[in-house]
């Protein structure tokens, strides 16, 4: 099974390796993207299976020195290391090569709204808005902020990848700690949502502009001199399916328009997604839920400086550094999980 497996991942990189460095692909934009990321996905498993060529080889002459000279303890260690490489990375190719989510290279839009909890939530919406900030700048990724008003955010993050890592951050946050307002010192529970949508591109979702309904009027709250005297917010309500995107914290109508048709696009492709799989529509109300505070993937408990991933069991002493967007711990985890759910669904 396993030789067959590499010798699939063989043949199918150096396809992606002449796609690679095929004029015609080369010249036609979107097929070259394509063969970009398909080469991408499948290095990993190319790499692991030249190393398990070579541990077979290792395995394979140890044996036969052995088979020559008779029992030799050096060889027959050398042979049984060689084997036992060979086991991990059996393991280790099958992981790599499990179906990926076709979203996972595409840049997101993260929508964190205050949950339970009155003002407390909308400071813990913004806390969580910040921690995702600063994990998207550690990884490199570029961000923008399309709204912050009101104890809601919305966040764009672009880069290659940028779905694989923030979509395990889509669920309900749940925060322990002692409000700032609190006299008593008491702990409170609060929560905010976090919704994580891969950004639409022209071919994946096409918008008919008389199934819109555009809306401008005065801005409200900061935002400067000028927000509150111009009618430069703008209101999207898609007709047909009663989506309804605002955006007010850009001067120009114009920018904010854009921002909201880059949000409802966004979300069009999302409820797409969920026509064509019913069990993707269901992972959308799981990921966000209500807010209550019994519905939560994570909680971040001030007093023991402890933060809880609920989905994989993993528990960190280093609440600070996690709020700062020292996230990798958590994503690679849940990466791991996810993986080996698709790997035990596919055999």
């Amino acid at each position: 099974m396993i030789e067959s497996l590499v010798e699939q991942i063989e043949a199918r990189f150096q396809d992606a390796q002449a796609a690679m460095s095929d004029p015609e692909v080369i010249g036609d934009r979107q097929r070259y993207a394509e063969a970009g990321r398909l080469f991408n996905q499948l290095s990993t498993g190319a790499k692991l299976a030249e190393e398990w060529r070579h541990a077979k080889s290792d395995a394979e002459g140890a044996e036969e020195m052995l088979a020559e000279s008779g029992d030799d303890p050096e060889l027959r260690a050398e042979m049984e290391a060689a084997r036992a490489r060979m086991e991990e990375l059996e393991e280790e190719i099958r992981l790599a090569m499990v179906e990926r989510d076709p979203n996972d290279e595409k840049d997101v839009i993260v929508e964190i709204r205050a949950g339970a909890g009155g003002d407390e939530a909308g400071l813990w919406a913004g806390d969580l808005y910040r921690m995702l900030t600063r994990y998207a700048e550690r990884r490199g990724f570029k961000t923008e902020t399309l709204g912050a008003h009101d104890g809601s955010y919305t966040l764009e993050i672009k880069g290659d990848g940028a779905y694989s890592v923030f979509k395990f951050e889509g669920g309900t946050h749940r925060v322990q700690r002692v409000p700032e307002t609190e006299s008593q010192g008491r702990i409170h529970t609060s929560t905010a949502t976090v919704a994580v949508l891969p950004e639409a591109e022209d071919v994946d979702v096409e918008v008919n502009q008389s199934d819109l309904e555009i809306d401008v009027y005065r801005s409200s709250g900061p935002g400067g001199q000028s927000v509150n005297t111009t009618d430069s917010a703008v209101r999207i309500t898609h007709k047909p399916t009663g989506i309804v995107v605002s955006m007010q914290d850009e001067k120009s109508q114009l920018q904010n328009r854009e921002k909201a048709m880059k949000v409802l696009r966004a979300r069009l492709y999302e409820a797409k997604l969920a026509e064509q799989q019913a069990e993707l529509a269901a992972e959308r109300r799981a990921q966000v839920g209500t807010g209550e505070r019994a519905e939560k993937i994570r909680t971040y408990n001030f007093p023991e400086r402890r933060v809880t991933d609920h989905r994989v069991k993993l528990t960190v002493h280093n609440l600070e550094e996690v709020l700062g967007g020292a996230l990798d711990e958590q994503t690679a985890a849940l990466q791991d999980a996810e993986k080996r759910a698709r790997l035990e669904a596919a055999t």
